[in-house]
């Protein structure tokens, strides 16, 4: 009895660590046809900070001076930026408001932000000076050349217009998409798309020694990093909250700064 209250104990003080823990990590991703303006271009991705019950809006100022101390070349937001409470928007997109980077900061909705106060959501991200990305994409220029930034509607909750976000970029210009549910990759058949970057999946929060996650809400096979995909390749964040229950266990809390390189 001792000896499993000491395992439990260790358990749980494992897992409370974990949820403050954020880990930097630094993927090097190789983009087909990307311009020589932006090799070495530095994307640094926040997701699923789920502000609310289990997240302190403290936690999340942490974790944005955490971004900030990346200093990378653009900020991207893939959703679930609040968790459950409508009270939980207002001061989450507030937070987000320091996040300036040479070439901005951008992001879609995820399911969370729709269920819970998507007009406060949208007036939030405006608010922020965060530009959304649901079904739209944006040029970003660098030394005379262009990489677009696209983003489609939420998977759970919102519509997918790949089509139309991308109707005015040219056949030869490579794209990065932004979606919450990485389950969207198995849909997306746009060859124009080198990269798609996603949350959703907290990595499973809750992973099992030599057995893995115990649940993940969408595809096991997107739950986390680099993954390739019929069309393209998509990297799954693990966030930075936390969703179902308050912890994290053998799944640290995720801040990916992304380097860009030519293929």
């Amino acid at each position: 009895m001792a000896t499993a209250g000491v395992a439990i104990g260790g358990i749980g003080l494992d897992a409370g660590f974990e949820r403050n823990a954020i880990e930097v990590t630094r993927p090097r991703v190789a983009i087909p046809g990307l311009p020589a303006a932006f090799q070495g271009l530095r994307v640094c991705q926040i997701t699923d900070v789920h502000h609310g019950p289990f997240l302190a809006i403290e936690h999340v100022h942490e974790s944005v001076q955490l971004a900030l101390e990346q200093k990378p070349d653009v900020f991207v937001l893939t959703g679930d930026l609040s968790h459950k409470k409508e009270w939980s928007v207002p001061p989450v997109w507030d937070a987000m408001a320091p996040l300036e980077a040479p070439l901005g900061t951008w992001g879609v909705m995820g399911n969370h932000d729709w269920w819970h106060g998507i007009d406060a959501s949208l007036e939030g991200a405006r608010r922020a000076k965060v530009g959304m990305l649901d079904n739209r994409a944006v040029p970003i220029v660098r030394g005379g050349e262009r990489l677009w930034l696209a983003g489609v509607g939420d998977l759970w909750a919102d519509e997918q217009d790949l089509t139309g976000a991308l109707a005015q970029v040219p056949a030869d210009e490579p794209v990065i998409l932004l979606t919450h549910n990485p389950d969207y990759a198995d849909e997306m058949r746009d060859k124009r798309v080198k990269l798609m970057l996603a949350g959703h999946s907290h990595g499973g929060q809750v992973c099992a020694p030599l057995i893995g996650p115990l649940t993940v809400p969408n595809k096991a096979k997107y739950t986390a990093g680099l993954v390739r995909t019929a069309a393209s390749q998509i990297y799954i964040s693990r966030g930075i909250g936390m969703s179902a229950v308050p912890f994290r266990f053998n799944c640290r809390p995720e801040l990916p700064v992304f380097e860009l390189v030519a293929a």
